[in-house]
């Protein structure tokens, strides 16, 4: 079976193509667009569909649109709001349905030769549920979906057997734990659908002082949770976007916010081990990008195991609904082993694009070693390699990389990038060293688990080290990685530590670069010193 999952509704459009259960290739449209997060969660833009991912996705694959066999959706409208005449009802809604159900119009106009009749609607959470239980390396598991919203509920809870998901608990709009998240990002001036990550990073700066007040307007009830309104201005003055100050006020807000969500997030996991006695938990939805939520689980949590998608947003939909049609017709889904699912260049394309640049490069005969020498020097490289990632996390294949030992690469890494100082910067370690440095779960490949340093490293490696002295850990397998576990060795050889710096290859407000022509972009316009792409180096001239 070829099957395209397409992700269009909300925000984050994407598409995956999966061929006989296994996944071919993902991506955000994004990445094509240079648009962050694609378009905007409004309902005027629910016609707005993927395309650029979907036609690289089906030519990645070999497959003609006249040849899928399903398009799967990842939102149902006959779930969702009607009409009911008036579409500009509960802030146009039914319009956003309308939008939805011409999906297959929309789509058979963006793939010519795609026939609409193959197109089949999976209910929002579904699809997030099936890209972790379908998607992860074990038969069978609890499964918990937390978001902002699907049609109508924010919640899915269940049991994952065999391909197929057996539902315990939902939870009805208006109560949802991820619409409280955004809301508190904005209250503290941030974009919200976008950066929750950022009142993640404040909350460490924090104290939860606001905790009673919001146990008793978040409630969990059962299988499901309450949350009641709350008057943010009450607890911390509102920032405004682009020009507020944060004071620890609005650090103890987000901490208080944090520390809520960890507890409803154990309180809901107990729930639902006693209903399945399942030893693991697959997790996803935007609320799972939570690496501190999701350490907390891990460490105190009733599962012996969690495992989160890596595009747990709305993004990870796509590939959750291509997943689960490839079930229902039949074929056997193999897990996914890598977040590398999006484009990837040859070394003759990439140098075509150095030679249009007219940029001068070297060809290391061992370019790990030539960026491991740039990386001692305390010198930053931009590293561009391999497949780009599926999700929102950098992974190794777009990456910017420094020395973890020099504190200054913290603020100098968020001067490059234009982020707020007090967020962190993650570190890259083989995943078997990881132990020696970092306690949580492990291994962590997808960046999605936050660790807490031992004491023998934190003054070893300051950049990396949080105000609460943890760290956001990705483990590499240098059996799928062998590039990136060379850099490493030879990191370790000059530094003796086995740590680097990785954190998203981009600026401010853009996505993570994905081809040649976007990395040489972000090169030419950032205080970075070194390009590695494909087996090419690229040099900063000296002044």
């Amino acid at each position: 079976m070829k099957i395209l999952g397409v992700n269009g509704v909300f925000h984050d459009p994407a598409a995956a193509l999966v061929i006989d259960g296994t996944i071919v290739a993902a991506a955000e449209e994004e990445r094509f667009t240079r648009r962050k997060h694609g378009k905007r969660p409004v309902p005027f833009s629910t016609w707005e569909l993927p395309v650029q991912a979907a036609r690289w996705c089906l030519a990645a694959g070999g497959v003609e649109p006249s040849k899928l066999d399903a398009i799967a959706y990842s939102y149902d409208p006959d779930l969702a709001p009607q009409p009911d005449g008036d579409v500009t009802a509960d802030g146009w809604e039914g319009l956003r349905t309308l939008y939805a159900r011409r999906a297959p119009l929309f789509l058979r106009t963006a793939l010519p030769g795609l026939d609409p009749a193959r197109v089949r609607f999976v209910p929002h959470h579904l699809a997030h549920a099936a890209s972790a239980f379908l998607a992860a390396p074990h038969e069978r598991s609890a499964v918990m979906v937390l978001d902002g919203r699907g049609e109508r509920a924010s919640f899915l809870a269940g049991r994952a057997t065999g391909g197929t998901v057996e539902l315990l608990a939902t939870q009805d709009l208006p109560h949802s734990l991820g619409l409280l998240y955004e809301e508190v990002t904005e209250h503290l001036g941030f974009q919200r659908s976008s950066d929750e990550y950022k009142v993640m990073a404040l909350a460490a700066y924090g104290e939860p002082v606001h905790l009673p007040r919001l146990r008793d307007a978040v409630r969990v009830a059962g299988g499901g949770f309450l949350t009641e309104p709350v008057e943010w201005a009450e607890l911390a003055p509102r920032v405004e976007p682009g020009g507020g100050t944060w004071t620890p006020a609005h650090a103890d807000l987000a901490a208080s916010v944090q520390v809520r969500l960890e507890e409803v997030l154990l309180e809901l996991a107990a729930w639902l081990h006693r209903q399945t006695g399942e030893p693991v938990l697959t997790m996803a939805g935007g609320v799972a990008l939570n690496c501190v939520a999701n350490a907390c689980l891990a460490a105190s949590g009733p599962f012996d195991r969690v495992w989160v998608q890596p595009a747990s947003g709305d993004a990870g939909t796509a590939l959750g609904a291509a997943l689960l049609a490839a079930a229902e017709l039949g074929d056997e889904v193999a897990p996914m082993t890598t977040a590398a699912l999006g484009r990837g260049f040859t070394d003759d394309e990439v140098r075509a694009w150095l030679e249009r640049a007219r940029v001068p490069y070297e060809e290391p005969a061992d370019l790990a070693d030539a960026v491991a020498g740039v990386l001692a020097a305390d010198g930053v490289v931009a590293w561009f390699q391999g497949r780009a990632e599926f999700g929102p996390r950098a992974l190794g294949h777009r990456s910017l990389l420094a020395n973890p030992a020099s504190a200054a690469n913290l603020q100098r890494l968020n001067d490059v990038k234009g982020r707020e100082h007090f967020r962190p910067i993650a570190p890259m370690v083989l995943e078997e060293r990881a132990a020696d440095v970092f306690e949580g779960q492990l291994p962590s490949p997808y960046m999605l688990f936050t660790h807490r340093v031992r004491d023998a490293w934190r003054l070893r490696m300051p950049a990396v080290v949080h105000v609460d002295g943890s760290a956001r850990t990705q483990t590499v397998d240098r059996r799928l990685e062998p590039l990136l576990g060379r850099l490493l060795d030879a990191f370790e050889r000059r530094t003796g530590l086995p740590v680097l710096v990785n954190t998203s290859l981009n600026t401010a407000g853009r996505p993570m670069v994905d081809d040649p022509r976007d990395a040489l972009e972000c090169f030419g316009s950032a205080p970075i010193d070194a390009l590695a792409i494909g087996g090419y180096l690229v040099r900063r001239p000296a002044r």
